[in-house]
């Protein structure tokens, strides 16, 4: 009998969707993790950092949760613009523009709490970036709540980043707009204090939450903050541009994905 995060991998790998198990899917936080972190494992592939999600209201009340939550960017799943990505239609996929911060330094566990200072001088570059989410639970992300989603991925299909910004302590983050467009129409608009206030409180909340795990946080790793914009709904032949000004831009041609299990 295959176990939830053997099904789960299945699904990204593969394409297609489960039905949320007779008893519900994890009980808690922990369980979830757990789960997630055994898909992670099952694939085999290396991460390149986090996707933080459930950091705006808007999400918050698609996934029905009150929180945000995290999970590894595995490197199969890892873009930089413009790209192209397979998508399966089944996993009810959205586009997200959001902002990605790169680690210049280690923020190793420790007893004391991150601050926002602390944070703010461990990023060396930030990039305007597109996350692609999705369930592989069938019905989509609406209602799924925090369990399920930490379970599957943190909903992550993909992440596609622009060009890095190394000077961009220039930028007020907070205020720094976003706009979508999908097959050349502006479709979503939005700024950086979307996700948690600042993006930057996306970070600490991180560091701070993988400090805990005793984990942490490592030099070189991309974090991506969570959606700035609300969700977009793509199917394979859609083209989406996120334009983040003088940050640059992000595009994606989204095609369908073809390979099944069996």
């Amino acid at each position: 009998m295959t176990t939830l995060a053997e099904q789960l991998w299945a699904c990204r790998r593969d394409g297609g969707a489960i039905d949320i198990p007779a008893d519900g899917g994890p009980s808690d936080v922990a369980a979830a993790l757990e789960i997630q972190r055994e898909a992670v494992a099952i694939s085999g592939l290396d991460n390149v950092g986090f996707k933080v999600g459930s950091t705006s209201a808007e999400a918050q009340k698609v996934l029905g949760t009150t929180e945000p939550g995290a999970s590894p960017v595995l490197v199969d799943y890892f873009f930089e613009g413009p790209a192209e990505i397979p998508i399966d239609p089944a996993h009810e996929p959205a586009v997200e523009g959001e902002f990605a911060l790169r680690l210049a330094r280690d923020l190793p566990p420790r007893d004391g709490e991150y601050s926002f200072d602390d944070v703010r001088e461990a990023v060396d570059a930030v990039a305007g970036a597109i996350e692609v989410v999705g369930s592989r639970f069938a019905g989509g992300l609406a209602g799924k709540g925090r369990l399920l989603t930490t379970a599957d991925f943190g909903a992550n299909i993909a992440l596609a980043v622009g060009p890095w910004t190394t000077d961009w302590k220039a930028f007020d983050l907070a205020a720094h707009g976003v706009r979508v467009s999908l097959d050349g129409t502006v479709r979503e608009s939005g700024t950086g204090a979307r996700a948690l206030g600042h993006p930057l409180n996306v970070l600490q909340w991180l560091a701070n939450k993988q400090s805990q795990t005793g984990r942490g946080l490592s030099a070189g790793e991309i974090i991506s903050t969570g959606t700035c914009t609300g969700l977009l709904d793509v199917s394979p032949g859609d083209d989406v541009i996120a334009d983040f000004g003088e940050l640059g831009a992000v595009e994606i041609r989204f095609t369908e994905q073809t390979s099944r299990a069996g």
